[in-house]
C-alpha cells in the first residue's frame, strides 16, 4: 500500500525535472515514503512540521501555495490521531500559513512563528533565543520528529559538495566551474536567485537537533532540489537533472533521515498523512480531506494570506502552474486507494 502511496505522488505534470529526468538518469530517492511513514506511525508523540517558502516578487509578496496546503493537512491528522505538533514557519510566510491552517481546521495556537525578519528594536540574537527555548519546549513534548515540507535550505559550498562526495576532487572542481563564491551556501529559489533575506534559517533545526535529541528523525518533502532534505542525494545528480546555467546552486546541502522527492510537494505531505493513517488503522480522519475541501483551503490561501502561485507568483488558486483539476488528481487517487474516494 506504502509504495502504491509513493507511485502516485511521483509524477512530474509541470515537468519540474526531479521526477520527470528518471527516465534517463533513473529513480531518484525512491522508496523513501514507506519507511517515513512507518516511523511516524510507530514512533510520533510531538512532531514539527516546517514550511513555508516566501516568493517575494509575487503579485503581491507572498508565500506560494505550495508547502502550507499538505503540512496542515499532516497536522490535522496528527493531531486528531492524539500527536502532539507545531507548524513552524517565519514572519514572511505567517499569513499563508495561518490560513491554512484556520481553513484546514487546525488551532492557530499550533503555529508558531521565528523572530524573522527581525522587527525595529529586536537583534539577530532574538532567532537565536527563540530556537534555544523552543528547543527546550520540543524536549518537553517530547519531539520524535522534525518534518521540511517546500522549506528552502542553503545550497552546497564547494567542502559539503567535496565531503559528500568522500572528498572527489572532480567533484570540487566542478562545482567551482559551476557556482560562484557569491552564491554558495546560500538559499535559492527555482530561478537560482538568492532569497536568504526573505528566508528564516529554520534549516538549523535540521542540522543541530538532531546532535541534541536523542532519536529524533527527520523527514524533508521537495519537488525541485532545493529544499531541505534533498541535501541526502548527491549534489552531481541533483544537478544534472535540472536545467539552466544556474543548476549548481540550486540544491539544498541539508539532508534528513528521510526524504520524500515528489512532483509536487504538497502531494508529499497529503502522502505522508495517507501513509500514517493507513499504517496506524485510523483511516476515517482522512475522511474530511475531501477534494472540494482542499479547494476550499486553497482559495482560502490565496485570499485571506495571501498566497501565490510559486510558478506564475500570481494570486490564484492554483499550485505550481497546474490547474486544480490537474494538481488534485494525486489526492484523489490516494483517496480511492484507501477506500474513502
Amino acid at each position: 500500500m506504502l509504495e502504491q502511496l509513493e507511485k502516485l505522488i511521483r509524477i512530474d505534470p509541470a515537468e519540474r525535472g526531479l521526477i520527470s529526468s528518471e527516465a534517463r538518469f533513473g529513480a531518484l530517492a525512491g522508496g523513501e515514503l514507506a519507511p517515513a511513514c512507518r516511523d511516524l506511525a510507530r514512533r510520533a508523540r510531538h512532531v514539527v512540521l516546517v514550511t513555508g517558502f516566501y516568493i517575494p516578487l509575487g503579485t503581491p509578496p507572498a508565500a506560494e501555495t505550495d508547502g502550507p496546503l499538505g503540512t496542515a493537512l499532516l497536522a490535522d491528522v496528527l493531531l486528531r490521531a492524539g500527536v502532539s505538533v507545531d507548524l513552524v514557519t517565519d514572519r514572511w510566510c505567517a499569513p499563508a500559513v495561518r490560513a491554512a491552517a484556520e481553513a484546514t481546521g487546525v488551532p492557530g495556537d499550533r503555529v508558531q512563528v521565528c523572530p524573522f525578519p527581525p522587527r525595529p528594536g529586536e537583534t539577530v540574537s532574538a532567532m537565536q533565543e527563540w530556537e534555544a527555548d523552543f528547543l527546550v519546549d520540543a524536549q518537553r513534548r517530547g519531539i520524535s520528529h522534525l518534518v521540511a515540507i517546500e522549506r528552502v535550505g542553503p545550497s552546497h559550498t564547494r567542502e559539503s559538495a567535496w565531503l559528500q562526495s568522500g572528498g572527489q576532487d572532480r567533484v570540487a572542481l566542478d562545482f567551482s566551474s559551476r557556482v560562484t563564491a557569491n552564491h554558495a551556501g546560500h538559499c535559492h529559489n527555482m530561478r537560482g536567485v538568492a532569497i536568504d533575506e526573505f528566508t528564516a534559517p529554520l534549516h538549523r533545526l535540521f542540522e543541530r537537533w538532531p546532535e541534541r535529541v536523542g532519536g529524533l528523525q527527520t523527514i524533508g518533502v521537495g519537488d525541485g532540489a532545493n529544499e531541505i532534505g534533498m541535501g541526502r542525494l548527491p549534489w552531481t545528480d541533483l544537478v544534472r537533472r535540472l536545467s539552466g546555467d544556474h543548476a549548481g546552486r540550486v540544491p539544498c546541502r541539508v539532508g534528513c533521515t528521510w526524504t520524500v522527492v515528489c512532483g509536487v510537494s504538497n502531494w508529499g505531505g497529503y502522502a505522508l498523512a495517507a501513509g500514517f493513517a493507513q499504517d496506524r488503522g485510523v483511516i476515517d480522519l482522512l475522511r474530511r480531506h475531501t477534494v472540494e475541501s482542499q479547494h476550499d483551503v486553497l482559495r482560502h490561501m490565496v485570499s485571506a494570506g495571501p498566497a501565490v502561485d510559486g510558478v506564475t507568483r500570481q494570486p490564484t488558486a492554483t499550485v505550481d502552474g497546474l490547474d486544480f483539476e490537474t494538481y488534485i488528481d494525486p489526492w484523489r487517487r490516494i483517496r480511492a486507494l484507501l477506500g474513502i474516494a
